[in-house]
């Protein structure tokens, strides 16, 4: 009688999700947000919102013009994307997402159009070199437009929230990604990024009015409640096994000590700016800002990078080392610096700041 020995080999791989995609989901989320915060001010015309909107807007256009070109840079290829179009494969969430951005995108920026109209017009009249384009640019209050583009926002932004947290969420493979409390996770860190970005706005754009990093404080700490709140869901889900699925990806990553410091981390970044919003909510703009964006940004890496290095099969986790090159850490850059050169544009083709926009006649 004779005896034999099966041994499987398990290969590592590599990270199918590369950075380009935690920067795509972080940006998308902070305009989608930003855009929902200028509403009060800029369609609605509430005057204690005024700065706020304008603020708002600037982010979300900064933020949403840049996104796509971190996702098409996630696709290797550009012309991938006309895939989608061409072959569209409705059972995916993905091929619903080249549908759903552009929408959100042509409504974002009807709305932009129509709410900085009166302000180019008004700036064109100061002169300067930029003036015959902001003449162009420039002209009267266009409600209707305004009305139809924040509709048209509102409709692809929500759709784009669904699809960003659905297309994770549907696989199965991966415990850690197949939960339906993931897309709230996405929403509400969004929504704390969107709030931290505008308090460094208002820090080095707007004119540091306290009473704002006050408000934005205060809706920061809610967001921030929301993120524990869900979070907690997620690990009562696991703890109690009344979901097999959040018990089975809480076992995965259990007894890793990098996973134990990452929760930590989560922890941390977490009730620091609560501690901070609730505490002092005029005067520390800065750096609740700042961890807020951290947070939101290493929500996003934590989830892709940091679950794609639990493996599907096999014990122990995958090693992700960052690359230096435009997959890795140059194009983390690259994209930052993208974001800084829009900014630069739009802050150098008309003034945000309150004092000027007043001037210049700002809604609000």
């Amino acid at each position: 009688m004779s005896s034999s020995i099966t041994e499987i080999l398990y290969v590592s791989r590599d990270v199918a999700w590369l950075p380009w995609a935690v920067q795509y989901f972080f940006l998308i989320g902070l305009s989608v947000c930003l855009f929902l915060l200028s509403l009060p001010g800029l369609l609605l015309g509430r005057s204690d919102w005024g700065a706020v909107g304008r603020l708002a807007l600037l982010g979300a256009l900064v933020c949403g013009a840049s996104a796509p070109v971190a996702l098409l840079a996630d696709l290797h290829q550009p012309g991938r994307f006309l895939n989608f179009y061409l072959h569209p494969q409705w059972g995916s969430w993905m091929a619903w997402g080249a549908f759903f951005i552009p929408l959100y995108l042509a409504g974002l920026f009807a709305y932009a159009y129509a709410a900085l109209r009166p302000a180019f017009a008004a700036e064109a009249g100061r002169g300067g070199a930029l003036a015959p384009l902001r003449r162009l640019l420039g002209g009267g209050a266009l409600p209707g437009l305004l009305r139809a583009g924040a509709a048209l926002a509102v409709l692809g932004g929500a759709l784009v929230m669904l699809y960003t947290g659905a297309e994770v969420m549907v696989v199965k493979a991966r415990p850690l990604w197949n939960t339906p409390v993931l897309p709230l996770q996405f929403l509400a860190t969004a929504m704390v990024g969107a709030l931290g970005l505008l308090l460094v706005l208002n820090r080095t754009l707007g004119e540091g009015d306290m009473g704002v990093e006050a408000r934005l404080n205060a809706l920061l700490a809610k967001a921030l409640l929301a993120v524990l709140a869900l979070g907690g869901v997620w690990l009562a889900l696991g703890l109690t096994g009344l979901s097999p699925r959040h018990a089975r990806a809480l076992a995965e990553v259990s007894g890793s000590a990098s996973w134990g410091l990452t929760a930590l981390w989560a922890v941390a970044a977490t009730l620091v700016p609560l501690g901070l919003a609730l505490g002092r909510p005029a005067g520390s703009g800065w750096i609740t800002g700042l961890i807020a964006l951290h947070s939101a940004w290493m929500f996003r890496w934590t989830v892709f990078i940091g679950g794609q290095e639990v493996p599907k099969t096999g014990a122990g986790f995958y090693q992700y080392h960052l690359p230096l090159g435009p997959e890795g850490l140059m194009g983390i850059i690259g994209t930052a610096g993208l974001w800084l050169v829009i900014l630069l544009a739009l802050t150098t083709l008309l003034p945000w700041s309150d004092s000027r926009n007043h001037a210049n006649g700002w809604k609000g």
